[in-house]
């Protein structure tokens, strides 16, 4: 069997690999990937080489536990049917559609606790959303929303926009979301937000504050989430910040520091950052859930949400770069990339 891989050689720099993959062993499968999801956050800092060098990639992903070295394969929304059963594997998986933690590549062998049945009665397309899906179940879930509370989030990418789709399910007396591309915030609007914002636009917090006053009688947030991968947005969180706030840190910055000035109302005001990452469950969650109730949750959203509408660009990989290119380049242009396997 031939398969095609994408290979990050160096930073900004990748390659399409072709070679010979061995027939699934005992207990493995052979999965056919009908498309795969390019990560705008996580994998374009591994693209630009932001990723810090101590960390392994993901050691909670069996395909990606490895040291981060170039060259390395990337990558870990991967939706593809079973073509192939090793000999002790159950016939229930052949011709199955399935999502694997993986990276781009055409075709894989994995084993069979490596993979995640799509239920039925949910599109392809909305299936590949299900890793960040569960980043945004998990992002709730840490800051815990209280009804008729007023709710920022920073950042509409992917992660962000999801995140404010499940928010505006909830009784919130404002949600108010924060992003600097216009096609972006227009989706935010789309996805349930009150009210959408440029980060950079002049008076910003003196609307915010009017905004929140009209609509809860408080001129601060309840509850900040700052997905979108800049660390200069923790100082505009603060700022926006009332009395014990909790601000949700879900982004992930890599190498990229953050300066933070905490010399002003952050101290009095009693704010709390609490770092959120969907590799794990806070620890007060661990005796009532497990991974799997969560992964329920996140199927259950991509029913209500339907997010394959966030899609905006559609490659075959042998364009790869023009994808990586695109989010690289002209992030306002694209929110979800994939790559189709045809």
């Amino acid at each position: 069997m031939k398969r095609t891989s994408i290979i990050f050689k160096n930073p900004r720099e990748i390659e399409l690999l072709q070679d010979s993959l061995p027939p699934p062993r005992e207990d493995e499968v052979l999965i056919k990937t009908h498309l795969s999801a390019i990560s705008p956050g996580t994998e374009m800092l591994v693209y630009r080489g932001q990723f810090p060098p101590n960390l392994p990639v993901d050691k909670n992903i069996t395909t990606l536990a490895h040291d981060f070295t170039y060259p390395l394969k990337y990558g870990y929304s991967s939706i593809g049917r079973v073509v192939e059963t090793g000999p002790a594997v159950s016939n229930g998986w052949l011709d199955r559609l399935v999502f694997c933690f993986h990276p781009h590549e055409s075709h894989y062998v994995a084993h069979q606790n490596q993979l995640i049945p799509v239920p039925g009665d949910i599109d392809p397309a909305d299936a590949v959303f299900l890793p960040n899906m569960e980043s945004a179940v998990n992002f709730l879930m840490d800051g815990r929303p209280i009804i008729g509370e007023a709710v920022a989030v920073f950042g509409q990418g992917v992660v962000g926009l999801l995140a404010t789709a499940q928010l505006a399910t909830l009784p919130l007396s404002c949600l108010v979301t924060l992003e600097k591309w216009p096609l972006r915030r227009k989706k935010s609007l789309d996805a349930g937000a009150h009210a959408t914002f440029d980060p950079a636009a002049p008076d910003l917090q003196n609307e915010l504050a009017a905004l929140f006053e009209s609509r809860c009688r408080n001129k601060n947030a309840d509850l900040i989430y700052e997905l979108s991968g800049n660390p200069k947005a923790l100082d505009q969180a603060v700022e926006n910040a009332g009395f014990d706030t909790r601000i949700v840190i879900g982004s992930w910055y890599g190498t990229q520091n953050a300066t933070l000035d905490l010399g002003g109302k952050f101290h009095r005001n009693r704010i709390r950052f609490i770092s959120s990452q969907v590799s794990t469950l806070a620890p007060e969650f661990s005796g009532r859930w497990s991974k799997d109730r969560r992964l329920d949750v996140a199927w259950e959203m991509i029913r209500r949400i339907k997010p394959a509408d966030f899609i905006t660009h559609r490659f075959d990989i042998h364009q790869a770069g023009e994808a990586y290119d695109l989010l690289n380049e002209r992030p306002g242009e694209a929110i979800q990339v994939v790559l189709t396997y045809e």
